[in-house]
């Protein structure tokens, strides 16, 4: 249910302007000298948090820039590999002042794999955790260009400390001719000041190559679309750009106090310590909570009187009465009792979900962004939000369909300030994401609603998932995905089309599940495989014929996934023999 604003029209939000990471530091420390930047504990077992104020940030990142300036980094590639951590934020907002072209690689990532990306990158530096030491003391061997090394917290024998390195850049900028250097020279805002290396659910990542410009125009366009609050929670991977975008760039540039996670097993605990009041997820996040307080309440034998009262606030609020607050009190003090919005992007999101959310008092704005776009492109809005729409292309972004069918689905294109200026040394790949008149082909697939002047977005599914039948009709995985996903006891499944040995031209698609072993276990049901037979049996009765679902596969873990929390699909086995 969506209680949409209905003044016209609905005036935008202040943004705060700023040009380059150094005007959106110094901006933040002028506008909230003391005011906590970060809140975060040295150990998760720790009773006491610590806090770093927004001046203090300006000083460190002051100090960073200085040294990397003095040491001669300017136009060098230096990776970062480790967890969310104020050390990594500050790091990767210094670096680039300096001309540095930052590489943030995905943490969890075999030691292979991370050798190849410094290796292609040419790395002449890593800032890494402690965590990752042995990785590191690995890669050492692995890419020859690596020669510097800074370590977040104590020093190995082979690394400079994060302190030590900030000691050094503290003594440098007391230097005239140093500070006079951060504060007056140009920065190239249109260069490469991060190659973000994807991690492909679908095969091979390539390197986006972004500039200042574009990741300063992604926030400062989308923060007129929506309004954030004074705290929130960091828990997605600091590499992934919608954590280091819009998590970090865009909140730190708005003052808002930022609460980094220890990790997710600690999530739900911190959520309750640091009571946010909004939070930035991605689905499975969001997933996971949905499905947790269904299966508490059902437990406690509750689970009935819940949509009994979801029912009475819903009609209640159709009358102006919002009981909220009250009604679902206990469900919300799971999340620390003041959280009332989620911004969620990064893959589809039931509308169903979205709507029990609301239900409870906890508003969930759903985006859409890819990383070659740095990464947002819409979003829904505080008080204008559009049932299974993404929302609208943010301030300056433009959204057109490609190749439009009957029904005005076709590839989605973008074009904006926050486009990517290409991929790392791949000029093919970079030609063939992009139209002859310059338009950003996304790979994803959908439709654009027109509305007085406004253009809402609805995805449909990606182009490399596209099942598409002899008989020439199309059939969007995501599509089915999303109603298995509302069958109770499934945790996780993906359709796809099977792959058959014995007979290469089978068409058959398959839909395969990783049950939720104990939900299955609470109502008794023993014999999984007919149940979700029976179950995906009634969505396809609900489905155009040539959709239906022809086999029911069931696995016995989880699906591997990147550390966006997104499931690798090119690694899944497709056989149906």
């Amino acid at each position: 249910m969506i209680f949409r604003n209905r003044k016209r029209p609905y005036p935008l939000y202040e943004t705060t302007k700023f040009r380059d990471f150094r005007e959106m530091v110094e901006n933040a420390a002028d506008r909230f000298p003391n005011r906590p930047a970060f809140r975060y504990k040295d150990k998760p077992t720790d009773k006491e948090t610590k806090t770093v104020s927004f001046s203090a940030c300006r000083k460190t990142v002051r100090a960073l820039a200085a040294e990397a300036h003095v040491r001669g980094y300017a136009g060098q590639k230096i990776a970062m590999i480790g967890a969310a951590s104020v050390e990594w934020f500050l790091t990767y907002f210094a670096l680039p002042i300096a001309g540095v072209i930052t590489v943030p690689i995905d943490r969890e990532l075999p030691v292979a794999d991370a050798a190849s990306i410094l290796n292609t990158a040419e790395c002449s530096c890593v800032f890494y955790g402690g965590a990752q030491r042995k990785k590191i003391e690995e890669l050492r061997a692995l890419v020859p260009s690596l020669r510097d090394f800074v370590e977040f917290g104590d020093a190995a024998d082979f690394a400079e400390s994060f302190a030590d390195f900030c000691a050094a850049g503290e003594r440098a900028i007391a230097e005239p001719a140093v500070i006079d250097w951060y504060e007056r020279h140009e920065i190239d805002i249109d260069s490469v000041s991060s190659i973000v290396f994807t991690s492909g659910t679908t095969g091979k990542g390539k390197g986006v190559m972004l500039s200042q410009r574009n990741i300063c125009a992604d926030m400062e366009c989308a923060m007129y679309y929506f309004q954030i609050t004074r705290r929130t929670m960091f828990v997605l991977p600091p590499h992934h750009t919608f954590g280091s975008t819009v998590n970090l760039v865009g909140h730190f540039a708005q003052g808002s106090e930022i609460c980094i996670s220890a990790g997710l097993r600690y999530i739900p605990s911190e959520l309750k310590e640091y009571q946010p009041t909004h939070l930035i997820l991605v689905p499975l996040f969001v997933e996971t909570f949905y499905k947790r307080i269904l299966a508490t309440a059902e437990k406690e034998g509750k689970l009935g009187m819940l949509r009994r009262m979801i029912r009475i606030s819903d009609a209640l609020r159709k009358v102006g009465i919002d009981l909220r607050p009250l009604l679902f009190r206990s469900v919300r003090a799971s999340f620390g009792g003041k959280l009332h919005m989620i911004i969620c992007g990064g893959a589809a999101l039931n509308q169903a979900i979205i709507d029990f959310f609301e239900s409870i008092g906890i508003v969930i704005l759903n985006g859409y962004g890819i990383t070659e776009c740095a990464p947002l492109i819409s979003c829904n809005r505080n008080e204008c939000r559009r049932p299974g729409s993404v929302g609208r292309p943010i301030a300056e972004g433009q959204v057109r369909i490609l190749s439009p069918d009957e029904n005005g689905e076709g590839e989605i294109c973008y074009k904006g300030p926050n486009v990517m200026l290409g991929y790392y040394r791949n000029e093919e790949a970079t030609r063939e994401v992009f139209t002859e008149d310059g338009w950003f082909r996304t790979g994803d697939l959908g439709r654009i609603e027109e509305d007085r002047g406004d253009s809402w977005i609805y995805i449909t599914g990606r182009s490399k998932n596209l099942i598409i039948l002899s008989n020439g009709k199309n059939v969007y995985p995501e599509e089915i995905e999303s109603d298995i996903g509302q069958i109770y006891g499934v945790s996780e499944a993906v359709v796809y089309e099977g792959e058959s040995k014995s007979d290469p031209d089978l068409e058959l698609i398959v839909a395969e599940i990783f049950p939720d072993a104990e939900a299955l276990m609470r109502r008794g049901i023993d014999n999984p495989q007919k149940y979700f037979e029976e179950e995906v049996r009634k969505i396809n009765a609900k489905n155009a014929g040539y959709k239906a679902v022809g086999r029911v596969k069931l696995r016995l873990e989880e699906f591997l996934k990147n550390t966006s929390r997104k499931i690798i699909r090119y690694r899944i086995d497709r056989t149906v023999d």
